[in-house]
């Protein structure tokens, strides 16, 4: 199966938020594999035996994005950075609600860094990390979404850029202020040892 291009993906997305039903058909196929790579990215750092798979967090992704009829959907990029921001949603969710199950069981404080090492309990960390990134993202949007698109959604320095429509070196540069911010904040505001 030859690769599509990134403008045929984005002619799809805009017929389907046209209201074309057949280019949701004929869209599917071809962000499947893609979608499938980046919940395969995320799905990994998660604990062993998550009951929720890639699978069916891909299924989960498609069963709310029908939902977006009012969408204008501006180019693949564009695609793929909601499709991230609902992975995080979804994981997130799906944490809280385990906590939840658990009656009161503590979050774990974990650290970010160019590859999160995997707790015990990544559900906790996950809530941990949800609420310091909304928090983040009332300061500072942009790097709430630099970090959101490379961790929740698996995407390169330069993807993110492409997504944000900025240089690939404000990512890096947002991407490590972000980090040391988040670092701060779940780690309960203490000092950090550089």
């Amino acid at each position: 199966m030859a690769v599509p291009q990134a403008h045929e993906i984005t002619q799809l997305l805009r017929d389907w938020s046209a209201g074309d039903e057949a280019a949701l058909e004929k869209l599917t196929p071809l962000v499947y594999r893609e979608l499938h790579r980046v919940a395969k990215h995320y799905m990994a750092r998660e604990k062993t035996g998550h009951t929720l798979q890639t699978t069916a967090l891909i299924h989960e992704v498609y069963l709310r994005l029908v939902v977006f009829k009012e969408v204008s959907w501006n180019d693949r990029a564009h695609f793929f950075a909601i499709c991230a921001q609902l992975m995080r949603r979804i994981l997130t969710d799906w944490a809280r609600r385990r906590r939840f199950l658990k009656r009161g069981s503590d979050a774990h404080h974990i650290a970010l860094d160019e590859a999160l090492v995997v707790a015990r309990d990544r559900g906790s960390d996950l809530i941990v990390l949800d609420d310091a990134l909304r928090d983040l993202a009332a300061i500072d949007p942009r790097k709430s979404q630099v970090v959101e698109l490379r961790f929740y959604g698996g995407l390169s320095v330069e993807e993110t850029a492409q997504v944000l429509k900025v240089s690939s070196e404000t990512v890096m540069r947002d991407w490590k202020m972000a980090k040391l911010w988040l670092l701060r904040e779940m780690s309960g505001g203490k000092h950090l040892e550089a």
